[in-house]
């Protein structure tokens, strides 16, 4: 199958997703694809449907548009079709540039547009890419010169800021896509633990640090629970918790009518497990990071609450430290504003 066939593949199923409450059930699978197509051509054309008045809340679960905190009174309905209207389009393309490189490897590739805004700031290595270059297949990418990662979580790694020679965890590192961040921002040095419960996702973050030629990490299994992978004491732990992904609902559109009210529940018990478990792994005076792709209250604030209620060693502390500023201890990172994936995130400080 050749590149443009995969492409076309691939939009039409997104369409289909992103519209599936408009199409008809009863008609053929190929004429409700063709339709979900002309819907997606009028949007992205004109940001508007033909004869259509229907709100693009529509496209969302109303479970969700309940569980999710937009705020109140006219702001939160803003908040609320903005959000909505940002996942009926295709996700942008997000670079991260190793410290140092990011200007010199944007000149190489081409097509690359630096975030707006406050993000310009908190991640100085990020970088939109709008060209139609497969970047697997660079001299860049071979060299370890750059990482695909979404600007939402380069936003984690940047809030969790670690230093060089510190010792840090991350507590559920995946395929190690913020784990790589945090090495970099440690400049290869100090000790940089990463837990995950697959062999698999294991496999794929070692192959990742041996691409970038960063080894100032060693990997242990963990499966969340409160039987812990080591005793060592932690500068700092980012736990990027398993979550329901609403956050990512542009990303994976087909996502918003597989996930279920049900899930955010039990999510939120697993979420307050692993921060209960690994609050006590931090020093004196170390930083607990929280962060999940999505935006649901019982897996945000609420969590929050219930650690802070429970550990009265644990003191929230700015997200953001800079100086004067005034105590934001979370921050929701909506998909809308930031042009990536919907994040949540938490900081406290051990006492």
């Amino acid at each position: 199958m050749q590149p443009a066939e995969r492409r076309a593949i691939a939009a039409a199923t997104f369409a289909y997703f992103r519209w599936h409450r408009w199409l008809d059930a009863r008609a053929k699978l190929e004429d409700r694809v063709a339709r979900a197509l002309e819907l997606q051509r009028q949007f992205d054309t004109g940001g508007a449907l033909t004869g259509d008045t229907r709100p693009f809340s529509f496209a969302i679960p109303e479970w969700a548009l309940n569980e999710v905190d937009f705020g109140d009174g006219a702001d939160g309905e803003v908040r609320r079709d903005a959000w909505a209207r940002s996942l009926q389009s295709s996700a942008p393309l997000w670079i991260r540039g190793r410290p140092g490189m990011a200007a010199a490897l944007a000149a190489a590739l081409g097509d690359c547009a630096p975030p707006a805004g406050a993000l310009a700031t908190l991640c100085p290595d990020a970088f939109r890419y709008t060209g139609t270059k497969d970047l697997f297949k660079t001299p860049q990418f071979t060299a370890g010169e750059f990482e695909i990662q979404d600007i939402g979580s380069q936003a984690v790694g940047s809030v969790c800021a670690p230093k060089s020679g510190e010792t840090w965890w991350d507590a559920c590192a995946g395929e190690g896509g913020k784990s790589l961040h945090l090495a970099d921002l440690m400049a290869n040095k100090g000790l940089l633990w990463c837990s995950d419960r697959s062999a698999r996702r294991a496999a794929v973050l070692k192959k990742r640090f041996g691409r970038a030629k960063l080894f100032n990490y060693r990997f242990a299994p963990w499966d969340g629970t409160e039987r812990l992978p080591t005793k060592t004491k932690f500068n700092g732990i980012l736990v990027d918790a398993p979550c329901s992904g609403v956050g990512t609902w542009r990303r994976n559109p087909d996502a918003r009518w597989t996930t279920r009210v049900d899930d955010v529940a039990e999510l939120a018990s697993v979420q307050r497990r692993m921060l209960e478990a690994v609050a006590g792994s931090l020093k004196p005076g170390g930083r607990l990071i929280y962060a999940v792709c999505t935006l649901t209250r019982r897996e945000t604030t609420d969590v929050v609450a219930a650690l802070t209620a429970a550990h009265r060693e644990m003191e929230p502390v700015s997200v953001l430290p800079t100086p004067n500023s005034e105590l934001r201890s979370s921050m929701f990172l909506w998909p809308q504003e930031i042009e990536g994936n919907g994040m949540f995130i938490a900081a406290w400080r051990r006492r």
